[in-house]
């Protein structure tokens, strides 16, 4: 996995916004009517709507996410939904912090 990608995609608000949202999907997208939120994933209209965004904008963010490994993308008739991939989310935290240890353990500076 590229950790430039990753590191990229956490060091934005609206990114670990959607992150935070997804979560949860039930409570923050209970309303989605389409497909269970949690079982298929949040349509990328209902995401851009709960960020106050326009579509585009959350397709930029929902990209990069999906570069990062960080959520999947499922296409249904027209629509696109949305998923954490909580194993990769996982292993970013994981690399990180060792990565935050072993500079720590070195750093004696």
């Amino acid at each position: 996995m590229d950790r430039s990608t990753q590191i990229r995609a956490m060091a934005s608000e609206p990114r670990m916004r959607i992150l935070q949202l997804l979560a949860a999907p039930k409570k923050h997208f209970g309303q989605q009517w389409s497909a269970d939120p949690a079982e298929f994933g949040v349509c990328m209209t209902l995401i851009a709507e709960a960020l106050s965004v326009s579509q585009p904008t959350v397709s930029r963010h929902l990209e990069l996410l999906r570069q990062a490994g960080f959520i999947t993308v499922r296409k249904h008739a027209k629509w696109s939904y949305c998923k954490r991939d909580e194993a990769a989310i996982s292993g970013y935290l994981d690399w990180l912090n060792q990565e935050i240890s072993a500079e720590v353990a070195s750093g004696q500076d």
